[in-house]
């Protein structure tokens, strides 16, 4: 991939960023992941990796910005995100669904929905 694609790239991911996943980390760092503090202090270390990966995330997102290095950016935060993703799935999830009971649970997704569902600058 030439210099022209590996910045159509960045765009794309810097896009979906924006669009999407700081929208999705608000939602995990004020509704569930308080919740999930509060439910179990064994949870703690797993919810802290969680948020400093959202913010290894953010940081990177200014490096893809600068147009430096985007290759090597471009891998590793694919490779962060997935990992992240996979956290989330096989750890934090399962979690979730033994501590908080259904009706809470309800509770929980309608807020994480409304965080999901709003538009850039109302939440």
């Amino acid at each position: 991939m030439g210099a022209a694609g590996l910045r159509e790239r960045a765009q794309e991911f810097i896009d979906f960023y924006r669009a999407d996943l700081i929208k999705h980390f608000r939602a995990e760092e004020t509704v569930l992941f308080p919740l999930m503090r509060e439910t179990a202090a064994a949870n703690a270390t797993l919810l802290d990796e969680l948020i400093k990966q959202h913010q290894e995330i953010t940081i990177a997102i200014t490096s893809l910005e600068s147009g430096a290095g985007l290759s090597k950016l471009l891998f590793d935060i694919g490779d962060l995100l997935e990992r992240h993703i996979r956290k989330e799935e096989r750890e934090l999830f399962p979690l979730f669904e033994r501590q908080i009971e259904a009706t809470k649970a309800e509770t929980i997704g309608v807020e994480l929905k409304k965080i999901l569902e709003a538009r850039a600058g109302e939440t």
